[in-house]
Formats: structure tokens, C-alpha cells, sequence
């Protein structure tokens, strides 16, 4: 006899008597969310929303060396800014955004963005280090609004079209995160590194009034409240129950793991002789990685299809392929160029499936699926992060190429793997 959570995780249309113990409205009951789909303006808005919530944990790379300045922190200690902000995203994965699976989502988000202007003026007004670094800590916690609005999105989307709005949706968290340094460096430049948190905190009080203006809410859902506690607690029980979700989350810690072992040490080579680029020049890299966000509309366009599963495996074979014109830097900047739109591109590809797929195993637990497998994105970035500086500084560039393909292929073998099964 099969048991439950294997039907479930073999068949994401088989029903599950354990979703009872999470929630007791059903995908399919009309209590859940508003019955028409979702219009491309509003997905829109929300990719900007998603965007502009996920650059804020990004922001300080670029800006590391004038807020050591401004606070006289030593060169040493100043990384605990990025470390902290990094920590709070995960703090508020596991702690927010299961909450999207209990209260009405459009006033979680813009209570969340409502809280980001007020963490990210703190920032910018910050008088001492540690209040720096609490206020960091928070706008890591409330950027996690982003995940929120892609739940949200796929749960409004009209059957038949959620591939192609969480794709839109997604395109702007990826965007946001390879532009945040476009536009921290330059603003910084500009009017100092305290100028790009006032600007973003503006912007994000526009978000949040458009936002409440123009996203329709939810209606009452009729399901059980579940103590917090509870709450929390199942987003683990839905890794022991959905094999769907650990395949993906898998998939989704390798492939940032890859992706970020391309993006954190590559300043390096490119400051340093024969290139000499500045800061502002070496985050105009990012407008290259933004190309291969259109990766997310056609992933989203063919998972809508049945095609998800294909998409990923094109997407991380992209990924892998990519790594070849990485290692060619030494001879031009341009095959970096290329890397990153390609190996660009097959990430958006493997998220967007991965999402996708996700979203058909327990509609009424979007929210917490999300923070799951989000948790082991937060965890693939922090160890491509770590493993990439280490390998670069013991045997340089081509040693951390060889990582990032490595890492590709093993993603791509685990695919192969779990698909086939």
C-alpha cells in the first residue's frame, strides 16, 4: 500500500489527508484567494515590488569600504554588515513568511514593506555601529516580503497561467539582486553610501501605497488558525511529507551555490592588473546577469505548458555550459559577459520550474513550501560565498571555475537522477 505522503510526492494532484493537519481549506475551494487570474500590470508591479524588497540585502557590497570609514570599523569586522542582513533573510524565511499561509497576504505585505522604509531610514541614521548593525539585521528580516508577494502571485494567477506570472514575478528578484550594486556604487559615488537607503526607503513607501491601491485581496479564508508555533514547525514537516520539495530545494541549494561562486569573487580578478576596473565599473556587471532574467518569462511560458521538468534540465545544463567562457577572463572581460547571461539565464530557468512545480503540490501551504525551499537557496548563497574567496585565494580564478562547474554538474546529475525516478 502507498502511503500518503509518497502519493503525494509522486502525483502532486493526489490528495493528502495530512493537509488537514495544516490547514483546512483546500486548493480548490473559492474561500482562498480571488477568483480571477492575475493581469500582466499587477505582475508587473509586484516583479518591481519583489525586486526592490531583495536589493535591500544588497545594497552595502559595493558601500563595505565608506561605512568602514564613516564608523572607523576595521576592514576585519565591517563584513559582519553583509553577514548580518544575510542572517536576518534567513531569520525572516523560517519566521515571516509562513505567516502568508495564516493571515490575509496583501496586508503582510505591505505591513512588511510598511516596516522596511522605517528599518531602512534607520539605517540611514544610524549614529553608532551596533545600531548600524541591528538595523541591517532588520531590513534582512522584512526583505523577505519578496517571497511573500511570489506566493501570493502564484495563488492569484488564473489556472493555466501561474508558470507565467511567477516567471515575470521572479524576474524581478533576480534583477533586483544583480542591479542592487549597479545602483548602490553609483548613487554612492554620488551623494554618499547613506543617499542609497534614503532613496530606497522612498521608493519602498511608493511600493507599499501602490501595492494596497492596486493588488486585489484575498477574501476571508475559512481555515483552521494554527498556533504560530505550529505554524513554523510544519514548514519542516512539509520537507518530511513532499518529496517534490526536497528535490527542489536541493536543486535550488546547488544551483545558487553555482551561481554565487561566480558572482562574489569576481571582483577580484577584475579590480587587479591587467583590468583595473573601479567599483562603479566592475557593478555595471550586473546589467549583464539582468539579460538573462528573460529566462524567467519563457521558463514560466513552458512550465505552463507541462514542460517544467525539461526546463530545469535545460537550465542547469545552460549553467554548466556557461562556466567554460567564465574561465576565458584572462583573455577578455567579454567571455565574463557572456558567462553571466548564460549561466544567468539557466538559473532563472531552474527557479521558475522549480516554483512551479512546487506550487502544484499544496496550494493551501504556498507560503510555507516557499519558506522551505527558500531556506536552502539562503544556504546554497552562503556556502558558494565562503567556498568561492577560499578557492580563489589558494589557486585563483580557474580554481574557482572549476568549482562552479562542478557544482553544475552535480546539480545537473541530481536532476537527472530524481527525474528519472
Amino acid at each position: 500500500m502507498t502511503s500518503p505522503a509518497r502519493a503525494s510526492a509522486e502525483d502532486p494532484t493526489a490528495a493528502d489527508p495530512t493537509a488537514d493537519a495544516l490547514a483546512k481549506a483546500p486548493a480548490d475551494t473559492p474561500t482562498g484567494a480571488p477568483p480571477r487570474g492575475l493581469s500582466p500590470a499587477i505582475a508587473w508591479l509586484l516583479s518591481v515590488a519583489c525586486g526592490l524588497a531583495v536589493a535591500n540585502v544588497y545594497y552595502s557590497q559595493p558601500l563595505l569600504d565608506l561605512i568602514a570609514r564613516d564608523y572607523g570599523i576595521a576592514p576585519a569586522t565591517i563584513g559582519l554588515v553583509g553577514t548580518l542582513t544575510q542572517t536576518g533573510y534567513a531569520l525572516g524565511l523560517l519566521l515571516l513568511v509562513p505567516l502568508g499561509d495564516h493571515v490575509n497576504r496583501r496586508t503582510l505585505i505591505t505591513s512588511q514593506l510598511g516596516l522596511s522604509v522605517l528599518a531602512l531610514l534607520a539605517v540611514a541614521l544610524a549614529p553608532s555601529a551596533p545600531l548600524l548593525l541591528l538595523a541591517m539585521a532588520a531590513v534582512g528580516v522584512l526583505a523577505v516580503v519578496a517571497q511573500v508577494v511570489v506566493a501570493y502571485s502564484a495563488q492569484l494567477a488564473a489556472p493555466g497561467d501561474q508558470g507565467r506570472v511567477v516567471g515575470t514575478v521572479t524576474s524581478g528578484i533576480v534583477v533586483g539582486i544583480l542591479l542592487a550594486r549597479t545602483v548602490a556604487g553609483t548613487i554612492g559615488d554620488l551623494a554618499g553610501w547613506r543617499a542609497v537607503y534614503v532613496v530606497s526607503a522612498v521608493a519602498t513607501t511608493a511600493m507599499a501605497l501602490a501595492v494596497a491601491a492596486a493588488v486585489p485581496s484575498e477574501r476571508h479564508r475559512a481555515a483552521e488558525r494554527i498556533g504560530y508555533p505550529r505554524l513554523v514547525g510544519s514548514v519542516f514537516t512539509l520537507f518530511a511529507q513532499e518529496r517534490v520539495l526536497r528535490v527542489r530545494a536541493v536543486l535550488a541549494l546547488l544551483a545558487f551555490t553555482s551561481v554565487t561562486v561566480l558572482l562574489t569573487p569576481m571582483v577580484l580578478p577584475l579590480a587587479a592588473p591587467p583590468f583595473n576596473l573601479s567599483h562603479t565599473q566592475i557593478g555595471l556587471f550586473g546589467l549583464a546577469g539582468a539579460a538573462g532574467a528573460l529566462g524567467a518569462g519563457y521558463a514560466g511560458r513552458q512550465a505552463d505548458r507541462g514542460r517544467a521538468e525539461r526546463t530545469a534540465g535545460i537550465g542547469l545544463l545552460a549553467m554548466l555550459v556557461g562556466w567554460l567562457p567564465a574561465a576565458l577572463l584572462p583573455h577578455s572581460v567579454w567571455w565574463l559577459v557572456l558567462a553571466m547571461v548564460v549561466i544567468d539565464y539557466g538559473l532563472q530557468s531552474v527557479h521558475v520550474a522549480n516554483q512551479h512545480l512546487l506550487y502544484q503540490v499544496r496550494p493551501e501551504a504556498q507560503s510555507r513550501l516557499t519558506a522551505g525551499y527558500m531556506l536552502l537557496y539562503s544556504a546554497g548563497c552562503g556556502a558558494g560565498a565562503i567556498l568561492s574567496t577560499v578557492v580563489y585565494d589558494h589557486g585563483g580564478w580557474t580554481a574557482v571555475c572549476l568549482l562552479g562547474a562542478a557544482t553544475s554538474l552535480t546539480a545537473l546529475g541530481y536532476w537527472w537522477t530524481a527525474a528519472r525516478r
